[in-house]
């Protein structure tokens, strides 16, 4: 069988995602976060780097205004729930650690909402961030457990949309706690 069935995947073992796997398929290479997602440790992590990263490089050689922004979110999240399900059927793995677009995605609505703020502001939204990606808290948590996988279930939409799902509430919650600081100490 070739990694790109879509099968019973259950009942087949997960793929190891490599550079060759993530070339072999659009979707693929934009789950895998143009390789950020294939780091061997802290997959995530990297790719939240990646897209600080790239949402760096925009703002400051070709600086977005809100609806660009906004636009750009709302069609990488169309654009991505279609990658990040193909290849988590593909990988045979309902939220692969290596599909990173929902922290690319995460990370540019964090700091578009945050901006303008300075280099150290940007660092604190991102650890903040990775800090409830990582430990998903409360609601976070709630957000993954939402769309997992029940017995004898496919790898769906669903798996696909909550890859993405729990990321964005991971940014809500960093962007609340951001909020209540600058409430309170007027920053």
């Amino acid at each position: 069988m070739t990694d790109d069935r879509d099968d019973d995947h259950a009942s087949m073992a997960p793929v190891r995602p490599s550079a060759g796997f993530m070339l072999r398929h659009p979707a693929r290479w934009i789950a895998l976060g143009f390789g950020s997602g294939l780091a061997p440790k802290a997959p995530g992590t990297f790719g939240t780097l990646w897209g600080w990263l790239v949402f760096a490089l925009i703002q400051h050689y070709r600086p977005l205004g809100d609806a660009q922004w906004a636009a750009l979110i709302a069609g990488g999240t169309l654009v991505g729930w279609w990658a990040c399900t193909q290849t988590a059927r593909h990988l045979r793995t309902p939220d692969p650690g290596a599909v990173v677009w929902d922290e690319i995605l995460a990370i540019w609505l964090v700091l578009w909402l945050v901006s303008p703020t300075s280099w150290s502001g940007q660092l604190i939204a991102f650890a903040l961030f990775r800090f409830f990606d990582a430990a998903k808290p409360g609601p976070v948590g709630w957000a993954d457990r939402l769309f997992k996988l029940k017995p004898g279930e496919r790898i769906g939409w669903a798996q696909g949309f909550g890859i993405l799902f729990d990321d964005f509430v991971a940014a809500g919650c960093t962007l609340f706690v951001i909020a209540l600081y600058r409430h309170a100490f007027g920053g």
